[in-house]
């Protein structure tokens, strides 16, 4: 599916656009990312949704494929599954009660054979990207459209969900909801706009954004915040952006895959980051693999859901 180019988004800052390529603005602030050799044990496809899983794992979906993998953070053991099958899984987090809460066709909170519905919705075809706030409701962006099906996409929604089966709208006016993250204190909401080539910002009790960040090579896809109020973005097949808090390009990450999906913060210092893409340069028969690479500075910690 094509992308909007960035001088058709009228909207868009001038100041904010990215212009430059990769190789032109070197990240310098994140070591040169390694592939973990275990992931590329068993094959998969498109990975997606990393999240630190705490203690000592990191969890990932394989959105083709099927399923929610994780692995140690060394990467010396093979993958194991925590949930079979389940494909669409664009984004997910941990639950406080135990288990994960993941997207697909709905939002679902799976705690080993049990499985709750926490939402669906009318005309919505699935849910992407997901992220927690400061009290662990759920915010997921809906598509209303299915991406993989070569459809145009539709102006859609991120929806707060406050209980199973309650939810609001958060921010709307989206074409292509991906990546989702918010500030600590909730008082900003940075979602990707794949479609329009953006990276937006929904101020508190707003649903209409602003846009924040704009690109012209790459594709924004799954993102990240950092505690300088950095926002990490991943470009798919451009690597890595950082923008500061301002919007301004910070630098690119180059990463050795076609394709970065996405990307989150770990560790006990939260200066670990594990990045997931469609492929990989160890077994490139195997399909997607995770990244691992540090940072100078930590990651915005996304808490457990309580919903």
């Amino acid at each position: 599916m094509s992308l909007l180019k960035v001088s058709e988004r009228d909207n868009a800052p001038r100041s904010r656009l990215v212009s430059a390529q990769p190789m032109e603005r070197p990240l310098s602030i994140l070591s040169p990312p390694q592939a973990l050799p275990s992931v590329s044990t068993r094959p998969h496809g498109l990975l997606e949704a990393p999240r630190h899983g705490g203690g000592d794992w990191i969890l990932y979906s394989d959105v083709l494929g099927g399923g929610v993998y994780r692995v140690p953070v060394g990467g010396d053991r093979e993958p194991e599954t925590v949930l079979p099958k389940r494909r669409g899984i664009g984004g997910l987090v941990t639950h406080h009660d135990g288990g994960i809460v993941v997207t697909g066709r709905g939002v679902v909170h799976v705690d080993g054979e049990r499985q709750r519905e926490l939402l669906s919705l009318d005309g919505v075809a699935g849910f992407n990207d997901l992220t927690t706030d400061s009290a662990g409701r759920v915010l997921a962006g809906a598509l209303r459209f299915q991406p993989f099906a070569g459809e145009d996409p539709v102006p859609t929604e991120v929806w707060r969900i406050t209980a199973p089966g309650v939810a609001e709208v958060a921010a709307e006016g989206i074409d292509w909801p991906n990546g989702i993250a918010l500030t600590p204190d909730d008082g900003a909401l940075y979602v990707s706009d794949t479609a329009n080539g953006v990276v937006c910002v929904f101020a508190a009790g707003s649903t209409r954004g602003d846009v924040f960040a704009a690109v012209s090579t790459g594709t924004v896809d799954g993102l990240a915040l950092d505690e300088e109020s950095g926002v990490w973005v991943a470009l798919g097949d451009s690597g890595i952006a950082r923008f500061d808090a301002d919007g301004n390009l910070d630098g690119f990450a180059n990463i050795p895959s076609a394709f970065v999906s996405s990307l989150c913060f770990g560790g006990p210092d939260r200066r670990d980051v594990y990045i997931t893409t469609a492929d990989n340069p160890l077994d490139p028969e195997k399909g997607g693999t995770v990244f691992h690479a540090r940072a100078e500075v930590a990651g915005v910690e996304v808490g457990a859901a309580t919903i």
